[in-house]
């Protein structure tokens, strides 16, 4: 049984804040199931090829230039029959580098814009809930599981677009979200608050 989904994001450190949103936003999702999410390495951190090649879901985003590894990531992706799902941020001016690429993706994937972080998030969403709900079969969801998500991605569908005021670019680091229903300990137990009544006695 696939209890996680493993999702990899291609973006440079000038999207640092769409890195870290994209991160975080994946658990709203309204499943059980846990995520691994890998992110494009910065500076002298090394790119983890696995991830890219077994990741479930690949999002490339393209902001004002392409930096390394960013293509390669791409080429292999591709080289395991996997389309990335590509955004292109609006109203920013590109290098003719990320042009260059830009024009390159185009022959194989169309770019889908974003003018603002909500506007991303709601895309990203939506795609990877639609790509979940399409094989709700591997990732074992339950009925009421495929409801609620297709109920989320309808919201979204139906929901106008706001600006996300408080996003806050972090390291945008590699992470791992559990998830409670489908992951027990095996060798502990789960410590849970306790109620008012034992606080009273204590």
């Amino acid at each position: 049984m696939v209890d996680s989904v493993m999702l990899y994001i291609s973006a440079a450190d000038d999207l640092q804040i769409e890195r870290d949103l994209l991160g975080r936003s994946v658990a709203e999702l309204p499943v059980t199931l846990g995520w691994q999410i890998f992110l494009s390495p910065i500076k002298e951190k090394r790119l983890n090829k696995d991830a890219i090649t077994k990741a479930n879901f690949h999002i490339l985003i393209l902001g004002e230039d392409i930096r390394a590894p960013i293509g390669y990531e791409w080429y292999l992706s591709r080289q395991v029959g996997r389309m990335p799902i590509t955004f292109l941020k609006n109203g920013i001016p590109r290098t003719p580098a990320a042009q260059y690429f830009r024009r390159s993706i185009s022959e194989f994937s169309s770019w889908k814009t974003y003018n603002n972080l909500s506007d991303l998030r709601n895309q990203a969403l939506h795609h990877i809930g639609q790509f979940i709900l399409k094989q709700a079969s591997f990732f074992t969801l339950k009925e009421v599981e495929k409801e609620q998500l297709s109920n989320f991605i309808r919201d979204l569908e139906d929901t106008e677009v706001e600006i996300i005021q408080d996003a806050q670019g972090g390291a945008g680091e590699n992470s791992i979200i559990l998830s409670r229903e489908r992951f027990m300990p095996k060798n502990g137990v789960l410590i849970q608050a306790p109620s008012e009544s034992e606080q009273s006695n204590s």
